[in-house]
């Protein structure tokens, strides 16, 4: 069902979307009052520490966790304290709660446990993004990093860095027309981050495959390694197509099973096979407890422009 309603939004002509334009500026009267509303009557949280919102614009998958795993990283070799906020997509959290690499997928959601597994930062973690910052703000740190935090109003922001990708280009309508949640000029103050490919002419990042890794012994190959030569890729995430791209550019003879994204891995999900499984790292933190000798981890690396790392030393 999702690949198919993102060929109707990028692939298929722009008039069939008419019919469900008056959705679309429905839509838009509906979320600009609830802006309005959380802005201008309710009272907004305010931090006693800087505020960092990672976020986006369309629905799907831009790279806000990786950037955010990068940006935390950057900033602790930069000397700066951060604690990151994940909402726990798809947890049972109602109340904050601090997470570790071995804390429960299913408990606190898989981005909570991949954000402790990929930096030094505390994680915090539940439903309620104030309540979780007043968690935050009761300890010691230069930063509070809120990762997918864009559309949570209640809380005051002193910096949006708002990612988006080169599908927002091919169609900028809103729900359900398009993938917009919000349009642009939400969030005129906000430096924008163009993600996901190469040769950028604004401030961005992009990502690549750094390496394979076994999880049995923690060795690192390369992908041009003949025992990858024909392998299973396994994802849940929102979008896998750069993925798969970047491994067939390697010659990979690549078979792919893909699942929803946040979707919570079973043992029978994992195919019976001595072909080498290849799965995401945001993956392995679901499938760990159940995992073959023969499933490698695809170890993504962030790469940042010039003009991004310009934007991130305002910080300092």
């Amino acid at each position: 069902m999702q690949r198919l309603i993102f060929l109707i939004w990028y692939k298929f002509p722009k008039l069939i979307l008419i019919p469900f334009l008056p959705l679309s500026i429905l839509f838009l009267i509906s979320i600009y009052i609830r802006k309005f509303l959380l802005i201008n009557i309710f009272n907004r949280y305010t931090s006693k520490h800087k505020i960092i919102i990672v976020g986006n614009l369309v629905v799907g998958g831009s790279g806000k966790t990786p950037f955010t795993i990068w940006l935390s990283n950057y900033l602790k070799e930069k000397g700066k304290e951060t604690i990151i906020v994940s909402s726990g997509y798809g947890s049972s959290i109602t109340s904050p709660k601090v997470i570790t690499e071995i804390s429960d997928p299913r408990q606190v959601g898989d981005e909570s446990v991949l954000l402790s597994s990929k930096t030094r930062s505390m994680i915090v973690a539940s439903s309620n993004r104030v309540e979780s910052t007043k968690y935050c703000d009761e300890n010691k740190t230069d930063f509070i990093i809120h990762d997918d935090g864009l559309q949570h109003y209640s809380l005051n922001r002193d910096y949006e860095f708002i990612i988006t990708n080169k599908n927002m280009r091919d169609n900028k309508f809103l729900l359900p027309c398009g993938p917009n949640r919000e349009p642009k000029f939400f969030h005129k103050k906000s430096d924008f981050i163009f993600s996901n490919y190469k040769g950028l002419q604004y401030p961005g990042f992009y990502s690549e495959i750094a390496g394979v890794r076994s999880h049995i012994d923690n060795k690192t190959y390369n992908l041009d390694d003949n025992r990858f030569s024909q392998s299973i890729l396994l994802t849940a995430i929102a979008d896998n197509l750069s993925i798969i791209e970047e491994l067939q550019s390697y010659g990979i003879d690549l078979n792919t099973l893909s699942y929803p994204d946040h979707y919570q891995f079973n043992k029978l999900d994992i195919p019976s096979t001595d072909l080498p499984i290849l799965v995401t790292e945001k993956d392995f933190v679901k499938i760990r407890s159940f995992a073959n000798k023969n499933i490698y981890i695809l170890e993504q690396k962030t790469i940042p422009n010039d003009k991004l790392l310009k934007i991130v030393e305002k910080l300092l």
